[in-house]
């Protein structure tokens, strides 16, 4: 290969691929295949970018030649950041530089660095990182790092490592795009759920847009935050918050429902009817095992709170089933993704009740004669706001 001759069949390539598919890792395989092909001697590649996203800081997809791409995360934490300040990345950025190479083979960046000593000691001769910047948009996305290395005697030679440079631009953007797509994807997944997400964008965006669904929704409150807020610090009460809400979110989502939003020291969600039937309803089981599960979770991390001397919040839970409006409502310039409709105002009046009646977790009527699980009749009750009363069930 005259490797100081622009490939441009391999850029039109590249540009081809990123319009077809948001995946890296085959468009990172494809690349190194295809230099290896033109007779640049790639023998492993990186492709690193940082992500939106609140269980890991960024994706890593990694090439080695006569295997398959393997993709990994960093994850966020203090040690994992001490762990990136001693990276090669780290050094890129720390130093603002746009490219660094280090001859492996003649024992550069050994000492400094577990990565290139490992390489070294597996035969790697040579071994160069290029960042790209996407612009100032704003985003913790600003760019990706993009490394190669190599087993060849000597290692690359300058027309090789320019010639994987030219390949930089249509990378960046092939890379952006999949950022992007990731991003917007990732965030309303976070922020709304993925079901909510998918809808949203699929197009469902307008106010108004929505459709009626039948759904088992699931009202968790949390005893005793108000009180606490006025003795504890603020952030150490957020930081108590997020723990009992992991602990109850995990337990609806482990049985597929959908957590709409956090109400304060509340949380709503649903279990959509996937298809009309018979009894037991499974949107409604799903609820009540994810209730059990919660309450459960929820008495553990509390068991582990007082152990370390530090206050408990416990949890009441209320089941319901109706139809409700799944779709967008909120100002013409800012709308929310939820569920509305009398189901939803019953539920919250219902939670209510369960410290005069004693429970961690009511049920109403319908949601108790959807279900196999036995259950006792505690009483028809007035809520507040609803002209009819309810009678509501609890676990026998």
């Amino acid at each position: 290969m005259d490797a100081s001759a622009e490939p441009h069949d391999l850029i039109d390539w590249i540009l081809r691929h990123a319009l077809a598919t948001d995946d890296l890792g085959s468009l990172l395989a494809g690349i190194c295949e295809r230099l290896v092909a033109r007779g640049v001697p790639v023998w492993r590649a990186s492709l690193d970018l940082p992500t939106i996203d609140p269980h890991f800081r960024a994706l890593t997809h990694k090439w080695w030649r006569d295997q398959p791409v393997t993709v990994g995360t960093f994850l966020h934490g203090p040690e994992q950041e001490r762990n990136f300040q001693r990276s090669v990345i780290y050094h890129l950025l720390s130093q603002d530089l746009a490219e660094f190479r280090w001859r492996l083979e003649a024992g550069e960046g050994s000492n400094d660095f577990e990565l290139l000593a490992t390489l070294r000691e597996a035969g790697g001769t040579d071994y160069v990182m290029r960042l790209v910047t996407f612009g100032d948009g704003g985003s913790v996305v600003r760019g990706f790092a993009f490394s190669f290395a190599t087993d060849r005697p000597g290692g690359f030679t300058a027309s090789e490592i320019a010639a994987v440079a030219g390949l930089m631009p249509a990378l960046g953007l092939a890379a952006y795009r999949a950022s992007a797509a990731r991003t917007a994807a990732s965030a309303l997944s976070v922020y709304l759920g993925p079901n909510t997400a998918q809808r949203v964008l699929a197009g469902e965006i307008r106010r108004g847009e929505g459709e009626r669904i039948a759904a088992a929704i699931l009202f968790a409150d949390l005893k005793g935050f108000t009180d606490l807020t006025e003795r504890a610090d603020a952030l150490q009460v957020v930081a108590w918050l997020n723990e009992h809400f992991e602990a109850i979110g995990d337990a609806v989502t482990a049985e597929g429902g959908e957590i709409l939003k956090f109400l304060g020291d509340g949380m709503l969600a649903v279990f959509p009817v996937r298809e009309a039937g018979g009894l037991p309803c499974p949107s409604c089981e799903a609820a009540l095992r994810a209730a059990e599960e919660a309450v459960a979770r929820n008495d553990a991390l509390n068991a582990a709170r007082r152990r370390r001397g530090e206050p408990a919040l416990a949890v009441d839970v209320a089941l319901h089933y109706g139809e409700v409006v799944y779709g967008n409502v909120g100002a013409s310039r800012r709308l929310d993704f939820t569920v509305i409709g009398r189901a939803v105002n019953e539920t919250c009046r219902m939670e209510a009740l369960c410290d005069e009646l004693g429970r961690s977790i009511v049920l109403s009527e319908d949601v108790a004669r959807r279900c196999a699980r036995p259950t006792v009749r505690l009483g028809t009750f007035g809520l507040r706001g609803v002209r009819a009363e309810r009678t509501l069930y609890g676990l026998a």
